[in-house]
C-alpha cells in the first residue's frame, strides 16, 4: 500500500532540508550587482562566516561544491611535488588525496581501522618518521559523510606537535560545520574547507575555505595557483565581483545570508546541542535494532560517532530494499551506502534544520519497513530513541 502522500522526508546527509525562510530568500529577481543592497548582503555573509568555523580568518568563498574548495585549498599552498599526508577514515578523505595526486602531489596515507577514527599516535609515528618534514600538508576530514566517523582534531593537532612537524593542517568540515563543536584556532587548524548544503542550510553551489596565517605565507609560494581559485587575486578590495572571480553567485548569497542568521538566533553552542540530543536518539534507535545477522553502527566507538550523520551496517538485510520501501511507499528518503563500508550500508543525514518530530519520523518509517521485510531487530527503536530524548526534553 502506498502510504506517501504528503511532503516528502529526505533524510539524506546532503543536500539537506532547506527552510522555508532560505528559499522564500533565495526567490528574487536579479538585483545590481555591482551596488546597492547585494554588496550589503555580501558584507554580512563575510562578516558572518568567520564565527561559525570559530576563527578570525576572513573567508574566500567558491562557486562550486565542497570539491571546488578543496581544490582551492590544495591549490593556494602547495606546489607540484609536495608530500602530502591523508588521514583516512573513509571515502572522502581518500577522494581529497585522489585530488591532490592528480594536481601533482605525492600522497602518501594513515588509515583507519575499519569502524575507527584515525589514530593520533599512528600519525604521530609517520611525521617522526619524515625527519626532514618533506611533507608539507596533513588532510583529514572532520566527519566523513561515508563511514559517519569524526576524527578528533586537538588529539592530531597534539600528535603533530608532539612530532615537531610545520606541515600545515587542512581540515574538511562540510558534513559538520554548524553541527558539530569546531574551533579552527583553538584547535591549531590552518586551513578549513566547508560548503552549503550540509550544516549550512543552503542549497548546493557555494564552497568556503578559510585561511589561518600560516597557510597565507605558504600561499605566496605555491605553484599550483590558478588563476580562478587565487586567494590574491579573489581580493576584498576593491569591486565585489572580484571575491567571486566574476559574476556573484546572486541567489545563494542571498540565502546563505538568511540561514546564517538563523544560526546566529539558534547560537552555535544551542546547535551543537541539539545535533548531539538527536544524534544518540537515532544511535540509541540502531542500537535497539541491532542483532545478529540485522542492523548495526558502522562507528564502533561511541566517542567518535558523528552527531551530523549516522552509517548502518545491514547485515544479511537488503539494504536497498529498504531504502526502496521507506522511499516509494511511505515518503522518507534515505542515504545510499557509500565507499568501503563493509557491506551492504545506508546512511541517515540529521544534519541542519532538523528536529525531534523528523527524527522519530525517520526513525518509526524505517521501523514500519523491518516489520514489513520481517527483518531480524533486537527491538524497538522508537522506543530507544524516544527515552533517549526523554532525557533532554
Amino acid at each position: 500500500m502506498w502510504l506517501g502522500a504528503g511532503r516528502e522526508l529526505v533524510a539524506i546527509p546532503g543536500p539537506t532540508v532547506v527552510p522555508d525562510r532560505v528559499l522564500s530568500a533565495m526567490h528574487r529577481a536579479m538585483p545590481d550587482i555591482y551596488a546597492g543592497e547585494l554588496t550589503d548582503v555580501i558584507d554580512e555573509v563575510f562578516d558572518a562566516l568567520p564565527g561559525v568555523a570559530r576563527t578570525a580568518s576572513r573567508p574566500f568563498v567558491t562557486i562550486s561544491n565542497g570539491h571546488g574548495a578543496w581544490e582551492m585549498a590544495l591549490s593556494n599552498t602547495l606546489s607540484r611535488g609536495d608530500r602530502v599526508l591523508v588521514l583516512e577514515c573513509g571515502r572522502f578523505g581518500t577522494v581529497w588525496g585522489e585530488m591532490a595526486q592528480f594536481n601533482g602531489l605525492r600522497v602518501e596515507a594513515v588509515t583507519a581501522d575499519t569502524g575507527r577514527a584515525v589514530d593520533p599516535a599512528a600519525v604521530e609515528e609517520h611525521l617522526r618518521r619524515d625527519a626532514q618534514h618533506e611533507i608539507t600538508a596533513i588532510l583529514v576530514v572532520h566527519v566523513d559523510t561515508a563511514s559517519s566517523i569524526r576524527n578528533d582534531l586537538p588529539a592530531i593537532r597534539a600528535a603533530i606537535d608532539a612530532a615537531g612537524h610545520p606541515a600545515l593542517l587542512m581540515v574538511d568540515c562540510i558534513a559538520s560545520l554548524a553541527c558539530e563543536r569546531y574551533e579552527m584556532d583553538a584547535w591549531g587548524v590552518d586551513v578549513t574547507v566547508a560548503a552549503s548544503q550540509k550544516g549550512l542550510m543552503t542549497p548546493p553551489g557555494l564552497g568556503f575555505v578559510w585561511a589561518g596565517p600560516r597557510a597565507l605565507a605558504a600561499h605566496q609560494s605555491a605553484d599550483l595557483r590558478t588563476r580562478y581559485w587565487d586567494w590574491t587575486s579573489r581580493t576584498e578590495n576593491g569591486p565585489y565581483y572580484l571575491r567571486f572571480c566574476g559574476t556573484p553567485p546572486v541567489t545563494h548569497l542571498y540565502g546563505i545570508r538568511e540561514a546564517l542568521r538563523m544560526v546566529g538566533e539558534e547560537g552555535l553552542e544551542a546547535r551543537w546541542h541539539r545535533h548531539t540530543a538527536l544524534a544518540a536518539a537515532v544511535h540509541a534507535a540502531v542500537d535497539a535494532w541491532s542483532t545478529p545477522g540485522g542492523l548495526s553502527l558502522h562507528a564502533t566507538d561511541p566517542a567518535e560517532r558523528a552527531n551530523a550523520v549516522t552509517t548502518i551496517r545491514a547485515g544479511a538485510i537488503d539494504a536497498d530494499r529498504l531504502r526502496s520501501i521507506c522511499r516509494d511507499d511511505a515518503g522518507v528518503t534515505l542515504g545510499i551506502g557509500v565507499g568501503d563500508v563493509a557491506g551492504p550500508a545506508f546512511r541517515i543525514g540529521h544534519m541542519g534544520h532538523v528536529n525531534v518530530p523528523m527524527v522519530l519520523g525517520v526513525i518509526g518509517t524505517i521501523e514500519a519497513a523491518l516489520g514489513a521485510m520481517r527483518a531480524p531487530t533486537g527491538g524497538s527503536g522508537v522506543a530507544a530513541a524516544s527515552a533517549a530524548l526523554a532525557d533532554v526534553l
